[in-house]
């Protein structure tokens, strides 16, 4: 990971400027017990499908990972300069953990979605709301009942 102190003193300064999102409250919502979870992924890793269109620098929206996808189907095009692909590069799980879901799902958790969802991680937050919406949307019409956050 970059340090600020390694960049330009004006990036730097930009970034430490960024405003915060103000984030309203929202009303908790018990969960269902993990054996009757139906559990997704969303990682901000930027990876796709081998032939689903690259992420592009602050890219707004999403890539859909089916849950039987497998590991040689996937890369990533995260295009920060400060993201270290190495572990990636070695293990999909560490941004994508659908082999460890896939494990779990045979014991402790009910069941997983058929869809899991990418974003580009270097991407301004509030400008991601609108495709986080439809994400929500999608979850909810799948009866998704639980996720698995994988910032990077």
């Amino acid at each position: 990971m970059v340090r600020l102190i390694d960049l330009n003193p004006e990036f730097a300064k930009a970034l430490r400027d960024l405003p915060l999102p103000a984030i309203e409250p929202a009303p908790w919502v018990d969960p269902p017990p993990l054996r009757e979870a139906r559990v997704a992924l969303v990682s901000t890793a930027g990876v796709h499908r081998v032939g689903d269109r690259p992420f592009d620098v602050h890219a707004r929206d999403y890539r859909l990972i089916p849950a039987d996808v497998r590991a040689d189907e996937l890369t990533m095009s995260h295009v920060s300069v400060n993201f270290d692909r190495s572990a990636f590069q070695q293990d999909i799980n560490t941004v994508l953990p659908l082999d460890p879901l896939r494990e779990l799902a045979a014991t402790e958790v009910g069941s997983i979605a058929q869809w899991h969802y990418s974003f580009m991680g270097a991407t301004d937050p509030v400008e991601l709301r609108d495709a986080a919406a439809v994400v929500a949307g999608q979850m909810r019409d799948e009866a998704v009942t639980a996720v698995i956050l994988v910032p990077v």
